[in-house]
C-alpha cells in the first residue's frame, strides 16, 4: 500500500472506492489493486 499526501487523483479512477478506517482515509480499487493507497 502507498502512502500519498493527496488522493485526489485516484478518486477518479475507475473502480475506486475512498473508505475511512481508523482515522485514515484509505483509496481501495478492486479492478486495479496497484492503486491501493491511504492518505498520511
Amino acid at each position: 500500500m502507498r502512502v500519498r499526501r493527496s488522493l485526489r487523483v485516484l478518486k477518479r479512477k475507475p473502480g475506486s472506492v475512498v473508505v475511512r478506517r481508523h482515522g485514515r482515509v484509505l483509496v481501495v480499487n478492486r479492478t486495479n489493486p496497484r492503486w491501493k493507497t491511504r492518505q498520511g
